[in-house]
């Protein structure tokens, strides 16, 4: 099995793939290897380069033979429907090109776009994100002029680019979701517990890439620490509801 992409699609749809007995799984990267510690049967390699039949070769100059290839890339931002002067065109990263306060069209303020940032609180983010805009357009918020909105974009785009590793990419991201609830009426929950719990996580995944999803975590909106699932994740192979909800 060949996954084309270093995405987390890639990291999940091999780990199923593992876990439900592919006999070998090859990951081939554009830009560098995700670097876990991965079982005996997994192997990460360069860009594919070309496949002859069953036999696909690498940028390095292995080759291997494959059954089937899954192309695991990612999102793309793209919005041919709209005209050139109002299209986002951006990296895939956390400080959005040419959106003021992360959503705001800088060269046109009646546009806005929402959740186009890499996400690490995807809903809460995209909640607190709607929140503002509503408020925008009911002109509870005064949104700045064209070189005020591109100035804040500048400034977001250095604070992401300061960071050195995916725990300040947590923070950052955090302290954008604060940023955005403190200038509206979103409830407010423990976003730096949230942080916590996005640590927590990524030293899981770190330490044991196929049984970090065995560790529970506390809500950060009730407190309550989520039960242990009954079987260890490698082992569950029933995806049905009923299994899902056994005690």
């Amino acid at each position: 099995m060949l996954l084309i992409g270093t995405s987390y699609s890639a990291e999940d749809i091999g780990s199923q793939l593992w876990k439900y007995g592919a006999k070998s799984i090859t990951v081939s990267h554009r830009t560098g290897p995700m670097g876990y510690d991965w079982p005996d049967n997994w192997a990460e390699v360069p860009l594919l380069q070309g496949v002859e039949g069953n036999r696909a070769t690498f940028a390095d100059g292995s080759s291997k033979d494959v059954d089937a290839i899954i192309l695991c890339t990612g999102y793309r931002h793209h919005f041919p429907f709209l005209p050139d002067d109002l299209r986002l065109k951006t990296a895939n990263r956390l400080a959005i090109a040419d959106l003021y306060k992360g959503v705001v069209w800088v060269k046109n303020s009646k546009l806005f776009y929402l959740g186009m940032q890499d996400q690490w609180f995807t809903f809460n983010m995209f909640d607190a994100q709607a929140w503002w805009v509503r408020d925008a357009i009911l002109s509870k918020i005064a949104i700045p002029g064209e070189a005020e909105r591109a100035a804040d974009v500048v400034l977001r785009v250095a604070g992401e680019d300061a960071g050195k590793d995916s725990h300040d990419a947590i923070h950052y991201q955090g302290d954008y979701v604060k940023e955005l609830i403190a200038e509206t009426d979103y409830p407010s929950f423990d976003v730096d517990g949230a942080c916590e719990a996005f640590f927590e996580w990524k030293d899981h995944k770190a330490k044991d890439i196929m049984s970090f999803r065995n560790h529970s975590y506390r809500s950060v909106m009730t407190g309550t620490m989520a039960a242990p699932h009954h079987t260890p994740w490698k082992d569950a192979l029933d995806d049905s509801l009923e299994a899902y909800l056994q005690s």
